[in-house]
């Protein structure tokens, strides 16, 4: 499902990126940030490798990648290494980069309905549709506030959720070869990608604090 949607899942993963900038509201995060991307895939002044870098910059200033990469993981993030943590934050980074880039440059001007908000403490959900030709498709995000700035943790399409998604298949791969074996996997991946594309990921910064 999430693979059949992943235009609208990058439209959903950058829609939450943008700037250290503190907003009053998860929606307000959410609105500001899809106005943001919208623009950089608009830009014809701007080429391919331009815009994916911006993209890419944003994700790394506010996407919290070391909370779900804790979620995804489970039980697997407190049996793994500090090392391996911080490395499998990096790889997942980089691997959702480069899954999802093609898909991104797709954008054919979709629209984005803000449906409303749940607030509880300090984790928010961002209920929206995206609405196409033919159908409406329901994306949620989720958020958790950190020190008074919202970042995105999860994405729900459709009632799929991205981390639930990732974390059965992650699992079956640290079962049968380790966390090392999962790292390697993705790892490989990656290089597949990039001797493919001849591009580099945006490097993601790690706090090694949490």
């Amino acid at each position: 499902m999430i693979k059949k949607y992943a235009l609208y899942f990058l439209l959903s993963l950058f829609s939450v990126a943008v700037t250290a900038d503190q907003f009053s509201t998860p929606t307000d995060r959410v609105k500001d940030s899809v106005d943001k991307v919208i623009t950089i895939l608009k830009d014809k002044s701007l080429d391919k490798e331009v815009q994916w870098s911006r993209i890419g910059l944003v994700i790394n200033d506010s996407f919290d990648f070391r909370s779900m990469s804790q979620s995804i993981l489970a039980t697997n993030w407190k049996q793994a290494t500090p090392e391996e943590r911080q490395q499998f934050v990096v790889f997942f980074s980089q691997y959702l980069e480069d899954t999802y880039r093609t898909k991104i440059e797709a954008y054919t001007n979709q629209k984005v309905e803000y449906v409303g908000e749940t607030i509880r403490g300090k984790r928010a959900v961002v209920e929206t549709l995206i609405l196409t030709d033919s159908t409406e498709i329901p994306v949620n995000y989720k958020l958790k506030n950190n020190d008074g700035n919202w970042f995105a943790y999860d994405v729900v399409i459709e009632g799929v959720s991205l981390v639930n998604n990732y974390r059965s298949t992650f699992a079956a791969i640290v079962k049968n070869d380790g966390m090392g074996g999962l790292l390697s996997d993705i790892e490989n991946r990656i290089n597949k990608y990039k001797a493919s594309q001849k591009t580099q990921p945006t490097t993601v910064d790690v706090n090694e604090d949490s």
